[in-house]
């Protein structure tokens, strides 16, 4: 039974890891089409987060007949409840994708807007953060996972300074209003993937170390620095 169960979970991790390059790749084309606004873009991503829908439902399937088949414990538990974390949160990344897309192709029917410099870095961190925590869980890295829990401040930033920006310009030139309403809502989903960024982080040390971290402000902190 054990060798099944090896297999089933092995089949289940790779599964996973397709799920997340197909988030991230969505992700990446979303924030691409913020440059050169196209509605087809848009459709084709859609579809796309379907298949990842598809996956989504899939994987939970699977880990409940590994759950009912094995009744797994200790390590191998931990590793089918990570997939259900993880999994969730690419799901959630592979609709808020969706969602900036459907803002670039609205962007394409107004008056043209340069994208402000704040928000591109932003977008680049963001998606910089989903790349870093899936490469932790690819590698089993707990220590770069922790690295991208401490970047998520950043993001909040960014935010906060596009906020800011975007009001500014409204206030500015009213004409603008409704581009510039397409770019917030940009800016607060791109904020959201950066959250589930690290979400996923966290999910990789708690797979790793079996330790939960949420809602700890110490969580960049490596279990080893305490005796450095």
């Amino acid at each position: 039974m054990s060798r099944h169960l090896t297999r089933d979970l092995e089949t289940l991790h790779r599964n996973m890891l397709l799920m997340c390059g197909m988030a991230e790749e969505l992700v990446h084309k979303a924030l691409a089409a913020l440059q050169e606004p196209d509605s087809a873009v848009c459709h084709a991503l859609v579809t796309q987060d379907d298949a990842i829908d598809d996956l989504d439902v899939r994987l939970e399937e699977d880990c409940l007949k590994i759950l009912a088949l094995y009744q797994p414990v200790a390590d191998d538990l931990r590793r089918i409840t990570t997939v259900l974390k993880i999994t969730g949160e690419l799901e959630r990344v592979a609709d808020l994708g969706v969602n900036i897309a459907e803002r670039a192709a609205s962007l394409a029917s107004g008056p043209v807007v340069t994208i402000p410099d704040t928000l591109e870095r932003m977008a680049a961190e963001a998606l910089s953060m989903l790349h870093d925590s899936i490469d932790a869980l690819v590698q089993l890295d707990s220590h770069s996972a922790r690295r991208v829990c401490t970047r998520d401040e950043t993001v909040d930033a960014y935010n906060r300074n596009i906020i800011q920006e975007l009001t500014e310009t409204m206030k500015r030139s009213p004409d603008l209003i409704e581009p510039m309403m397409h770019l917030f809502s940009v800016s607060r989903h791109v904020e959201r993937v950066a959250d589930h960024a690290t979400n996923i982080a966290e999910d990789v040390i708690y797979l790793v170390e079996g330790e939960i971290v949420r809602h700890r402000p110490e969580i960049g902190a490596s279990p080893d620095s305490d005796n450095a």
